[in-house]
């Protein structure tokens, strides 16, 4: 069971003990815990990468695009794989040890045995409803779990990874931009303020980071989208509502001050949606993707969607995955749908990016 129960004591909590947990390396964040090891990461210039999204539910069709996911490994073997967030539906796990993240994560993904780099999402800090983001310290356990996991990564609440670790291939940066998109949590404790202590402390890390990469593929792995042609729509206008900042105004600008023109690619969940789309002006050459239909579709009660930003490749009724292949000198992408009889994952768009 989880705890989804709303208290101002939980919002105020220690906000030494969160910063503990925060803006760190991999090796200096979270240890892992006695008798786990860690599946390793790559040592070679060829990485083939999964690209998941808004998994979290222990339902079949979870428990389905993990089995297309493990039938495309055995034919396909892959280096890792990106979870982008919401990995614990419907709110959230309430401690490091949640029987959750063994029904929800554990469990569906058995098999896939390589480094799964976790992104926090709305669901996974939930407090009185599910989604809401109105409890930001619930995504420390995400981050206590790393101790406890062979293949879970998150060593902190945002984070990097160097692919391979010497020479990489690729660095993805993992954000934590809910504390932008939350109403509640900034009125309780000045830390996640838009411009408090942690969103100050991750804009300065990031930029830091960012600019002393080596790595000829920059990757920013987030939640929300910048841009998205599902429900929830683009950064600045979520849902279509003029209200800061559930709105996403302040995702928006993160993205445009930071990682706009810094990274080739933002990849991200929250539209249980597959989109491919073109770089926009503001984006400054950074590619949106949007995979967040591991186990979520968009239900005909919020099929509205905008086509407002230029898409190579949109689906929004059929679950499915992406697959990232890289090397130093190139980026090839591929989409896959999975039909839930089956199990079977179908290509359906392929096309090098860079």
């Amino acid at each position: 069971m989880h705890d989804n129960s709303f208290g101002r004591r939980g919002f105020l909590a220690g906000a030494a003990g969160i910063a503990s947990l925060v803006g760190l390396t991999p090796a200096q964040a979270v240890p892992v815990a006695d008798g786990v090891t860690k599946f390793g990461f790559p040592t070679g210039n060829r990485l083939r990468v999964l690209v998941t999204g808004d998994a979290g539910t222990g339902t079949r069709t979870q428990w389905a695009v993990a089995d297309a996911m493990r039938s495309f490994h055995r034919r396909e073997p892959v280096s890792l794989a990106l979870g982008l967030g919401d990995n614990i539906y419907e709110a959230g796990p309430s401690s490091g040890t949640d029987r959750q993240f063994a029904d929800k994560f554990e469990n569906p993904n058995a098999g896939l045995d390589f480094p799964w780099l976790m992104v926090l999402g709305n669901h996974d800090t939930s407090s009185v409803l599910p989604g809401d983001g109105g409890w930001l310290l619930r995504g420390n356990h995400e981050v206590e779990y790393h101790a406890n996991s062979p293949r879970w990564w998150m060593p902190s609440r945002y984070y990097s990874v160097r692919v391979p670790e010497h020479n990489p291939v690729v660095e993805f940066f993992v954000l934590d931009l809910n504390p932008l998109a939350a109403y509640i949590p900034p009125i309780f404790s000045p830390y996640w303020a838009v411009d408090g202590q942690f969103m100050n402390e991750q804009r300065a890390w990031f930029d830091q980071a960012v600019a002393a990469s080596t790595a000829p593929w920059k990757i920013a792995c987030t939640h929300h989208p910048y841009l998205s042609n599902g429900p929830h729509g683009n950064a600045g206008n979520y849902e279509g509502l003029p209200i800061e900042p559930i709105n996403g105004v302040h995702v928006k600008r993160f993205i445009e001050d930071h990682v706009a023109g810094t990274c080739q690619f933002l990849l991200s969940g929250h539209d249980h949606a597959l989109q491919v789309l073109e770089p926009t002006i503001a984006a400054k050459g950074t590619r949106q993707l949007v995979s967040g239909a591991s186990a979520k579709v968009v239900g005909a009660e919020d099929a509205r969607h905008s086509g407002a930003n230029p898409a190579l490749f949109e689906n929004y009724h059929e679950l499915g995955f992406m697959v990232l292949d890289l090397t130093p000198t190139a980026v090839d992408l591929r989409v896959f749908t999975v039909d839930v009889a089956n199990a079977a994952p179908t290509e359906a768009f392929a096309r090098r990016l860079a």
